[in-house]
């Protein structure tokens, strides 16, 4: 009996000096839920005091223990399962999330750079079609600066002969036949193309009435050279109308000099990048001269004679 005394004074004395303490739960899961399928929470509530007694602690250890041994082997196995599977799942999330990532990154990288790919190839053509062009335009300047050159050399008048006669419509004059060899020499300065040479006709003149003509045979010269060129200047029974009144003749033969002048037209055509770039020059020949009757079949130097433009 006084052991049963001391006990219940024991709680006596021991109720007032334990102050109300807020209780609170702990809710353990035991199984995870995932991919929409329904499983049985299992959760142990246990009260626990306040951290300032020490039942709390014991309550937490109690509750622990009592969580693992809640467990069965089938429900860890089926656990183990499920996790797995979320692994699997998470992991695959994640490489879903990487390759948009990565397609994000290249979109990015793309728009850093303001071309797409397929206009590379329009965009090179335009380049190598302006950089072709500009190549052009300076090979075209620089062979302007290199213009051929003509250079007038001699005149040989064969025969010179004046008749009588009449033209095609009936009109008496005196009609002049002659035949003459105009020599020049026309040299290429181009260093890095050739020239197609052609020309105007060349004629003889007397009194502004022409008399004979020719033209030089096309011809090409190449880079850095030259040639000496030979004309044939003819005429065959030309009229010279009142012209020929001045024109003073013994057996069809001048007595007296006789002033011709010769004019024409030299044209030289380069070709260069094949028929791109296609420069031409044009040299304009005009000459004065004397027709001598007692130099016939004598080569007369035109050297000083000529002007060039």
């Amino acid at each position: 009996m006084s052991m049963h005394g001391k006990t219940d004074s024991e709680v006596t004395s021991l109720a007032p000096s334990s102050p109300n303490r807020a209780v609170y739960y702990v809710q353990s899961p035991s199984r995870d839920s995932h991919d929409g399928e329904k499983t049985t929470n299992s959760f142990h509530s246990t009260p626990i005091l306040s951290p300032m007694g020490s039942p709390g602690r014991q309550s937490r250890d109690s509750s622990s223990t009592r969580y693992s041994g809640s467990l069965k082997p089938g429900s860890q196995k089926s656990s183990n399962g499920s996790r797995r599977h979320h692994r699997k799942a998470e992991e695959k999330q994640w490489k879903e999330f990487d390759a948009i990532e990565e397609e994000g990154l290249l979109d990015e990288d793309g728009g850093r750079r303001g071309v797409p790919r397929r206009c590379y190839f329009p965009v090179f053509v335009l380049g190598f079609l302006v950089l072709f062009s500009f190549f052009a335009l300076i090979l075209w300047g620089a062979s302007r600066n290199q213009k051929p050159r003509v250079t007038m050399k001699s005149i040989l008048f064969e025969d010179f002969m004046i008749n009588a006669g009449s033209d095609a419509s009936g009109v008496s004059t005196e009609m002049v036949t002659m035949n003459s060899t105009v020599k020049l020499v026309f040299r290429n300065k181009g260093t890095f193309f050739g020239v197609h040479v052609t020309s105007s006709p060349l004629d003889l003149t007397f009194s502004q009435l022409p008399i004979a003509s020719g033209a030089i045979k096309k011809f090409y010269q190449s880079r850095s050279s030259q040639r000496t060129v030979s004309v044939m200047v003819r005429g065959s029974s030309i009229p010279l109308y009142g012209g020929g009144a001045d024109l003073s003749s013994k057996e069809g033969k001048p007595l007296m000099p006789i002033p011709l002048a010769m004019n024409f037209t030299v044209r030289a055509r380069a070709y260069i990048l094949g028929h791109l770039v296609k420069p031409k020059f044009y040299k304009r020949v005009q000459c004065s001269v004397v027709l001598d009757p007692k130099k016939m079949n004598v080569a007369v130097s035109l050297k000083n004679s000529c002007t060039y433009n």
